[in-house]
């Protein structure tokens, strides 16, 4: 792990893979734990290089007070842009999973010539707060039994390990990977007051940021080979959301995990690495597709 300067922040990183070999970008959910060893490891085997990263106010990036943001999700979108540039190698393949989806997809609307390809898994097409009325919301009883749970002592690294595990089993996911990954976690927080270890562990900075504009009805726009992976059994962004986005994406390819709830499980990493490696590398004129008027899109050819 190493730190990037980019945009004015500090962005922690891990590389996998040779540094010539094209760029997957994986934003982090909002650390880049969110993101298993073993994907990131397939993927370099792929001929990939992997990049994983935390986001602002989590595990090695710049940390200043995840209570009250100073940026916005523009922000961490540009972010993605500037670290794809940073680390060169041509546009980059871009991946989020749960709020970093949201960032991800951002990323590819306010920055095209920044990224080849995109990867979205469980997530959804607007921002934390009430859904659109066609979007299906967390499920209530599951979201009850979340939140009816008390707090753990932060400065206990094994009581936050088991805490994420209780969460785990009710979300559905196994509970021994997420109090091994929360322990991982814990290790990398800097510090344990309350704001800055479940903005870490429970990603709560998101429901502080200023995510406007709206960006659900721009995602025609996105015309980089996508790919939207969604588990079936996702009590907290059910896999409607999921579906929404592949619908709104031109030629989305929409990969649903039968086994999976919000978290993807050991025995699923196969398929989303085959199905990640499928979308390039690219380059962004053999990538990108016309838009629906026809005209030649900036940096590639109507195809």
């Amino acid at each position: 792990m190493t730190i990037v300067h980019t945009n004015g922040i500090a962005l922690g990183i891990e590389s996998f893979g040779r540094e010539d070999a094209p760029l997957v970008l994986l934003a982090g959910g909002t650390t880049m734990l969110s993101w298993p060893d073993a994907l990131c490891e397939r993927l370099a085997a792929g001929g990939r290089r992997v990049v994983r990263y935390d986001l602002r106010d989590s595990g090695e990036s710049t940390t200043a007070d995840p209570q009250a943001p100073g940026y916005t999700l523009r922000d961490l979108a540009a972010d993605a842009a500037a670290l794809a540039e940073t680390l060169g190698g041509g546009p980059a393949h871009l991946a989020g999973i749960g709020v970093s989806g949201m960032v991800a997809q951002v990323a590819v609307l306010d920055h095209p010539d920044s990224f080849s390809a995109l990867t979205l898994v469980g997530t959804r097409p607007v921002a934390p707060g009430p859904p659109d009325d066609d979007l299906p919301d967390h499920d209530p009883a599951t979201m009850r039994r979340l939140f009816a749970r008390p707090m753990p002592d932060w400065t206990d690294r094994r009581a936050v390990a088991e805490f994420a595990a209780t969460g785990a089993e009710i979300l559905g996911d196994d509970p021994a990977a997420a109090r091994a990954t929360a322990a991982r976690i814990w290790d990398r927080t800097p510090g344990t007051a309350p704001p800055v270890q479940t903005a870490n562990q429970l990603r709560m900075t998101f429901s502080k940021l200023d995510c406007r504009p709206r960006w659900r009805e721009r995602l025609p726009e996105i015309r980089i080979p996508t790919l939207v992976v969604h588990g079936r059994r996702d009590p907290f962004f059910p896999v409607g959301n999921g579906e929404a986005i592949a619908r709104a994406i031109p030629r989305a390819r929409l990969l649903v995990l039968e086994d999976a709830a919000t978290a993807m499980p050991d025995a699923a990493l196969g398929e989303v690495s085959e199905a990640m490696l499928a979308l390039g590398p690219w380059t962004a004129g053999a990538a990108r597709l016309p838009p629906p008027d026809g005209s030649a899109p900036r940096g590639g050819r109507p195809r």
